[in-house]
């Protein structure tokens, strides 16, 4: 639970301030995307954990983030990869899990539901 709150805490510092270090680029997709507004703070928390962490997302956050598009997806990770509190990590890495999450979370949105 404790790590929980500490992604918490970044996902929200990360989603009110910024990265301090973000590339004009990147920082003009968000922009211009409103990519900051379009998921819910516990999709957030979600998608965050999943990618930097380990865990699971659920549908209706995988909803959440097909909403989102790929474009907001991928300048976000890239956006949070850019900042020093996370230097530790290997970009290559996370940028992998975030592709995998896209691609998961894809799949399952354009899935046909089962009958009932």
């Amino acid at each position: 639970m404790a790590s929980l709150n500490v992604y918490s805490v970044l996902v929200v510092l990360f989603l009110t301030c910024g990265a301090v270090m973000a590339t004009k680029e990147n920082d003009q997709i968000i922009k211009e995307n409103n990519c900051k507004t379009k998921m819910g703070l516990p999709c957030v928390l979600e998608a965050f954990t999943i990618i930097f962490n380990t865990g699971s997302i659920s549908n209706k956050c995988c909803g959440e983030l097909v909403v989102l598009g790929k474009v907001c997806h991928s300048a976000l990770v890239k956006r949070t990869l850019e900042n020093p509190l996370f230097k530790y990590l290997n970009p290559a890495t996370i940028i992998a899990k975030s592709i995998q999450t896209w691609n998961n979370c894809l799949a399952l949105i354009d899935s046909p539901s089962p009958s009932a």
